[in-house]
Order: C-alpha cells, then sequence, then structure tokens
C-alpha cells in the first residue's frame, strides 16, 4: 500500500475516540519494527521523521525511498503516513518535494502573526499536493533537536485563528513534555484541553512528548479529542536497554554474535514490544 496522508486516519480516529501513534524513525530496525507491528495488529500508523533524524538518515529522499520500498518489499497493507515532524518553514517545503506523505510546521516560537502566515502558505501548498499538515500553538517543553521548551499551556483562541486556515490536526501546548518527564511536572492541563476542543471542534488534536504520560491521562487527552499521540525517548530507552543487556551479556563475543544483524535485533524486539504496548492504550488496534 502507498503512503497515504494522516487526515482519514485522524478523522476516523476522532470519530471513534481512539488516538493513532506517531512512532519517531531513527534508522532501519526502527522503521521495519514499526511497520511490521503496526501490519501485525491491523492499526494505522504515522512514520515521524525529525529534521536531525532526516538529516542523520542521508536527507529526506533517502528516508521516502526506504519507506516506500519496506511498505511494498514487507507487503504493508494499513494506512502508513511518512510525516515531518517539528519541521521549519524550510524544511517542511523540503520534506513536501522529497515526497513525504505528512508534514508539520512548527511555528510555535513565532509571534502568533508569523506562524498564521507560514502557516497559511504551507496549508494552500498541502491541498494543492494533497498533504496533511499540522501545526503547532503553545510551545512543548522539554527538548526537540536542540530546542527547549518549558511546556506552556496554548491560547485556545490562538489554536481556533490557527485551525481556522484549514490544517488537518493541530498541535497545542497543555503542558506536556518532550523526553522523560521531570518528578515535580504537575501533569497535563486538562482545563486548557477541554477549551482547545471547544474552539476546534472536529480538528484531530496532537499530543506531543507522549513518553511517560501515565495511562489514565493519555485515556483522558483521548477523551477531550486527542486524535493523535507522539512516541519516540521510550522507544528509543528500550532499544537502549536490550542492545546493552545483549552486550553485557557477551553475546555480541558468542559466533557471529558482532553482526549487526544479531546485535541489533534484541533491540529491535523492544521497539516492536513498546510500539504494540502503546498501540493498544491507544486503542488504533484493528482500526486500519
Amino acid at each position: 500500500m502507498p503512503l497515504v496522508n494522516a487526515k482519514e486516519m485522524l478523522t476516523k480516529a476522532k470519530a471513534g475516540h481512539y488516538a493513532v501513534g506517531q512512532f519517531n524513525i531513527n534508522n532501519l530496525e526502527w522503521t521495519k519494527a514499526i511497520l511490521l507491528t503496526a501490519e501485525e495488529l491491523k492499526s494505522p500508523v504515522i512514520l515521524g521523521v525529525s529534521e536531525g533524524a532526516g538529516k542523520y538518515m542521508c536527507g529526506y529522499k533517502t528516508v521516502v525511498g526506504m519507506v516506500e520500498g519496506m511498505l511494498e518489499e514487507l507487503g504493508i497493507t494499513v494506512p502508513v503516513a511518512l510525516h515531518l515532524d517539528h519541521g521549519s518553514y524550510e524544511g517542511a517545503k523540503k520534506c513536501i518535494e522529497a515526497g513525504f506523505s505528512s508534514i508539520m510546521f512548527d511555528g510555535s516560537h513565532y509571534p502568533i502573526e508569523e506562524n498564521f502566515e507560514k502557516t497559511k502558505e504551507l496549508v494552500a501548498i498541502c491541498e494543492e499536493k494533497g498533504l496533511s499538515i499540522e501545526a503547532e500553538v503553545g510551545s512543548i517543553g522539554g527538548e526537540e533537536d536542540g530546542v527547549i521548551g518549558m511546556g506552556e499551556c496554548a491560547d485556545p483562541d490562538e489554536c481556533k485563528l490557527i485551525a481556522d486556515l484549514g490544517v488537518t490536526m493541530l498541535a497545542a501546548g497543555i503542558g506536556n513534555i518532550h523526553g522523560v518527564y521531570p518528578e515535580n511536572w504537575p501533569g497535563l492541563s486538562f482545563e486548557t484541553l477541554d477549551a482547545i476542543q471547544a474552539k476546534t471542534g472536529i480538528m484531530p488534536l496532537v499530543l506531543h512528548g507522549g513518553t511517560g504520560i501515565p495511562d489514565d491521562m493519555i485515556q483522558k487527552a483521548i477523551a477531550l479529542g486527542v486524535s493523535k499521540i507522539n512516541v519516540n525517548t521510550e522507544c528509543q530507552i528500550v532499544f537502549a536497554e536490550a542492545t546493552r543487556a545483549y552486550i553485557e551479556a557477551g553475546k555480541d563475543r558468542q559466533g557471529k554474535g558482532f553482526d549487526p544483524r544479531k546485535l541489533l535485533a534484541p533491540g529491535t524486539e523492544a521497539i516492536k514490544a513498546k510500539v504494540k504496548e502503546k498501540m493498544e492504550i491507544f486503542g488504533s488496534v484493528g482500526k486500519a
């Protein structure tokens, strides 16, 4: 099945009160693990690519070629969107040219007027090309490719302003943080989320920083209109833990255990298990 934009899968998720997971990819193992799990569970899925990861993987065209090749070679039948995560204005245009099926323009660090104008221009381009587009209002906390935010709560009126431009989905800061949550994190602001939902109606909302948010908060966020949840750090952590365990057990020194196909296998299986766990929590299993 060829790449699709995320509009249909997220519209269904919003109506069905579940969420589709965006799982960021960092290399071949990540991509393969996520696609195979989505196919096994018959779940729609979004593959997220940050600008840093895109550069690491030799550019956006390389990423598109790898993903499209895997969809064909693995016989993937579930809907898959390839999505730029936290894209700059220039990065969004490059991904459109490279063949991504979905982009995010993160203009949250601009004054709202500039965020509005740049988002408006990219919405027009995406509509013409049949791509989905995510916008952001209110900086998400934590670190994302070197950009550090404090976990702001977005202004619901500003959210409506950007939503009315015709974006496919909207990421709004509700106290969420990228990466591992600190012990003194006060939790999500459901009051803010409820107010944003009231202003934006059927617009699918996006929850960034899905790693470490308690399951009950995730479920409540979905009930309040969140239809897309981003996961990255948790997959990185379990991959590292499984790889460390393999090496510390000396398995890389047994036979040809140093072969990267063997060395990286435990981490790949750990990603599969984490993605399965998240898809079950999000309620997307069987929704393809």
